[in-house]
């Protein structure tokens, strides 16, 4: 007979991936999950295999709760431009406030690792590649629909905010002030008007 799990999966994933975020793969070990966990080592390995291999289903999870809110927020019927702006302030405001330093896992995994590590190279830009184009569906409704001057090129403004995106992450680990955040996505903003 087999034994039954005497945790659950889906849980533990969730507490790997808020390790993971706060302290990066790297400075997390096998020892670290399984107290931070309170599972068994062998009981990690069996269900999530190695530590990389937890890593990368971490990544994912992250991907599946952000990323369907941001593709959602920006494809609403209507204006289009409020809905961008409404995310470079988000980014902007959560950098800014972000007391842990955290930033963002994704960003967090592109600085840390996927220069080096394939399979998270490859979740780093499936992530970037599906907020670029939601960026730039939007803006290009925005476009159609009079918001942004005709002369704009939608894809080059959705690479350059995701880009910015990801650089406020960055900065905001680090920053100890809003102001610094809030004024570049103010001139980033302006970029659209």
């Amino acid at each position: 007979m087999a034994r039954t799990k005497e945790f659950d999966p889906d849980a533990a994933l969730q507490s790997a991936l808020e390790l993971f975020w706060r302290r990066g793969y790297e400075a997390t070990s096998m020892a670290d999950l399984v107290e931070h966990l309170g599972i068994a080592r062998a009981s990690l390995y069996a269900t999530f295999g190695s530590k990389r291999e937890l890593y990368l289903k971490a990544l994912e999870r992250y991907g599946e709760q952000r990323g369907p809110r941001i593709v959602e927020e920006l494809s609403q019927p209507g204006p289009a431009l409020p809905a961008v702006r409404a995310l470079v302030h988000r980014f902007a405001e959560e950098a800014a406030c972000d007391e842990l330093r955290r930033g963002c896992f994704v960003t967090n995994t592109a600085v840390e690792l996927a220069a080096h590590d394939p399979d998270t190279a490859r979740q780093v830009e499936e992530s970037w590649h599906s907020l670029e184009t939601a960026l730039t569906s939007a803006l290009m409704r925005a476009r159609a629909q009079g918001e942004l001057p005709a002369e704009r090129d939608p894809v080059a403004l959705a690479r350059m905010l995701l880009v910015f995106l990801q650089g406020l992450r960055v900065v905001g680990r680090v920053s100890r002030g809003p102001g610094r955040l809030r004024d570049a996505a103010a001139q980033a903003l302006a970029l659209l008007d």
